[in-house]
């Protein structure tokens, strides 16, 4: 591969968000798709697991920009048995939590396990996943702050 054909593929790479989803119910899969299809800016690719074996093979032979990870998985686990696995294997970027009720007290402690945050499955909608990618993956410095960071 040419030097140049290389840095059109980082580039184009650069302008989608790959979102790896795990959830054990394959019908939220397709409800999170049918959102997304609605996101424009930036592009989205979204993939899918079954269970958190499903996603460290697929993290350990690809890269993920987000996780969204359902709460409850099969047998019983939530995101305090989950989200360690994914960390423990090197994976660094942000995960959500999704659940029908974020309510529950465990909840509070999310970011001592490695979550970056929680969201009802209710609250998520084409705005809400827009500004999750701008805040958690793709941060947009002000342009007040740009001139400082320019070398």
């Amino acid at each position: 591969m040419s030097e140049n054909a290389g840095l059109m593929q980082d580039k184009a790479r650069g302008e989608t968000v790959k979102i790896l989803f795990i959830d054990d119910e394959f019908i939220e899969f397709r409800s999170l798709k049918k959102t997304l299809s609605a996101v424009t800016e930036p592009m989205v690719e979204l993939d899918y697991a079954q269970s958190v074996r499903d996603a460290l093979a697929k993290i350990g032979s690809d890269r993920f920009d987000l996780i969204l990870l359902d709460n409850r998985l099969l047998p019983n686990a939530d995101f305090r048995q989950t989200v360690p696995k994914l960390r423990a294997a090197s994976y660094t970027g942000p995960i959500g939590v999704i659940s029908m009720d974020v309510s529950d007290s465990y909840f509070q402690q999310f970011q001592d396990y490695g979550v970056d945050f929680r969201i009802g499955k209710d609250e998520l909608d084409v705005e809400t996943l827009q500004y999750i990618i701008r805040e958690y993956v793709r941060y947009d410095m002000p342009d007040v702050w740009k001139d400082d960071y320019n070398i």
